[in-house]
């Protein structure tokens, strides 16, 4: 069974909830799609708009990403490996960051 795709209104209360929990309020931006004269930042509809666009098209591109595994690969295993942590130059500051 294929799923629905969410509502604008279902991102909208995604998004919002995504950015209380990072300290952001959009109510703060002036409402409606027009940017505020005074200092330019853009109203909380464009903000929105461009969030949802941002989740339908860039966010499932990168959950069907699969990292590349040899041919002969059995695709099960093919899976695992895409969600092993990739390299990174300087493993020991990445260590001690994650452990804050």
């Amino acid at each position: 069974m294929a799923a629905n795709p969410p509502t604008d209104a279902e991102l909208n209360v995604l998004i919002r909830a995504r950015l209380a929990a990072l300290g952001i309020d959009l109510d703060q931006l002036p409402p409606g799609n027009t940017p505020d004269p005074e200092t330019g930042s853009p109203g909380q509809e464009s903000v929105l708009a461009s969030l949802r666009s941002f989740l339908r098209g860039t966010v499932t591109a990168l959950a069907a990403y699969q990292m590349p595994a040899p041919g002969a690969t059995d695709p099960a295993v093919g899976r695992a490996l895409s969600q092993q942590h990739v390299p990174v130059l300087y493993p020991s500051n990445s260590a001690e960051w994650r452990k804050a």
